[in-house]
């Protein structure tokens, strides 16, 4: 069933809009603290229809993205334990929070970085920080470090990429979808159950 080709065209489409830098940028920011799609389904696109901006566009997700963990970080640091702890509970994110703040006493500001470059919910570590009085200085240094790791690199093997990694992309992107719907699917199975 071919329902990925379609929504990766209209991606290619929206990647060349005039304003999708823009949406870049604010879809990076409140990924970083509320929204749960990676940015990443975004800036792949955007690097692929315009190779030549590939650096800009990871800068201007980088940034964003900070500057949305920094917002995310004020938020647990101000609302956490009145409005931002029983909303986890309530939507059934309290075993993540209790993993993060875990993570949190062993790791210290490199878990930060950990959920800056790696694909875990980075918003959930930036809340978390603020929750646990994390110093801000060491915590924006360690996003700055992970989430530009993270999108320099995407960028940079688009580019490197090029035209024929797009070409190859389009013929796998609907096998190459359903295995990330499948490995998401397996990972959640396995972090609930184990």
């Amino acid at each position: 069933m071919k329902i990925f080709s379609p929504m990766y065209d209209a991606c290619l489409r929206w990647a060349k809009h005039q304003y999708a830098v823009y949406y870049l940028g604010v879809m990076s920011f409140l990924e970083s603290v509320i929204f749960p799609i990676p940015v990443d389904v975004m800036l792949a696109p955007m690097c692929l229809s315009r190779l030549e901006k590939a650096w800009y566009f990871a800068l201007v997700a980088t940034i964003t993205s900070v500057l949305g963990g920094i917002a995310g970080f004020w938020l647990g640091a101000y609302l956490g334990q009145e409005v931002i702890e029983p909303l986890f509970v309530e939507y059934g994110m309290g075993d993540s929070y209790n993993k993060a703040s875990e993570l949190f006493i062993d790791y210290g500001v490199w878990i930060v970085f950990i959920a800056g470059f790696a694909p875990i919910p980075y918003k959930v570590f930036t809340i978390s920080a603020g929750m646990m009085n994390m110093a801000l200085i060491p915590f924006a240094i360690a996003s700055l470090v992970g989430r530009a790791g993270r999108f320099y690199l995407v960028a940079g093997l688009i580019k490197l990429g090029g035209e024929n990694m797009e070409k190859k992309l389009r013929d796998i992107v609907d096998t190459l979808g359903w295995a990330v719907v499948a490995v998401a699917i397996l990972a959640y199975l396995l972090y609930k159950y184990l």
